[in-house]
């Protein structure tokens, strides 16, 4: 072997080795608060991971569901979920991929969320219940409704996905970044770099709220925090979510189910308003409802209008 050989070899090890400690750093730097930790934390043992979820209130059952973003966990319910418990029995869980759930290395798709949504109220809730779905997840709670409806009441969508984005399908370049990210360092590395503090501030500043002044430090902690429990396996969930397996056409669905149905949109959200009416097309009965002055995430920066319309809705 020549000296070039085993100077590239060197620099490769050396490299590989820096890597690997930066990675171990910042998930431990990330998670050292433990925001997501729960006095009263429950666990669902499905068939793929334990599920992690909470239980507060008595009346008939609601089921929040949050986002499939980055970071994302039923924290995103936190300033609504307390007050909406002294009227109904409240659940919150973190999807399998997300927050303190287990987090397998698995391609996560809509067909999958949809399952455990199903066996979720099956045998948990035991009870007819009406889903409140945020973001991305609304297509879950269109789907679970149409697959079976005897399970459902209501359902509130707040800022639904497009269903421009549903119809988007895994292409060979979705796929490549999918293989990219899950590979063991490199990969690690990427997803850190896209999931650091400073990434999600700006996420929060120019996506999920309306008025920068009203983001929390604590909600940006915990995103970032939600985003690197358990190491890297969080990276697996964004791997399908970006390569879009958690993507399906509800066209059908939307067209056919027929409980009442509800959306709260963020007034400032980009094309809310193109996507409220392209749902309305589809099924003309839902009920629309706006959040002056807010983006993505109306439940947190504006908790209060938020609920005033799910509990007038409800």
């Amino acid at each position: 072997m020549n000296n070039k050989a085993k100077t590239f070899i060197l620099l490769t090890a050396i490299t590989t080795t820096s890597l690997h400690i930066m990675n171990r750093i910042q998930y431990s730097l990330c998670t050292v608060k433990n925001l997501l930790s729960e006095k009263e934390s429950l666990s669902y043992e499905w068939r793929f991971g334990n599920v992690h979820y909470s239980k507060t209130g008595k009346g008939a059952p609601v089921l929040l569901i949050h986002d499939l973003s980055v970071g994302s966990s039923e924290y995103e319910f936190n300033k609504i979920k307390t007050e909406l418990s002294k009227t109904y029995e409240v659940y919150s869980l973190d999807l399998p991929g997300y927050g303190l759930s287990d987090k397998p290395n698995m391609t996560y798709t809509n067909f999958l969320y949809v399952q455990l949504i199903t066996d979720f109220i099956k045998n948990i809730i035991g009870k007819k219940t009406t889903i409140i779905a945020s973001g991305d997840s609304s297509s879950i709670a269109v789907m679970v409704t149409h697959n079976d409806a005897n399970i459902i009441n209501n359902l509130v969508l707040i800022n639904p996905q497009s269903l421009y984005s549903c119809n988007q399908i895994p292409s060979n370049q979705t796929k490549a970044l999918k293989l990219l990210i899950e590979t063991p360092i490199i990969g690690t590395f990427l997803f850190n770099l896209l999931t650091t503090k400073g990434a999600f501030q700006n996420t929060f500043e120019n996506k999920y709220f309306g008025n920068p002044n009203n983001i929390e430090e604590t909600d940006i902690l915990t995103y970032l925090e939600s985003s690197h429990k358990n190491g890297y396996s969080s990276k697996y969930s964004f791997a399908s979510y970006v390569a879009r397996y958690m993507n399906t056409n509800i066209v059908h669905a939307l067209k056919e189910i027929n409980n009442s149905i509800l959306i709260i949109a963020g007034e400032n959200k980009d094309d809310i308003k193109t996507t409220v009416e392209n749902y309305s097309y589809y099924n003309s009965a839902i009920e629309i409802s706006y959040i002056e002055n807010t983006k993505q995430l109306p439940h947190l920066e504006k908790p209060e209008e938020v609920l005033t319309q799910i509990l007038t809705f409800l």
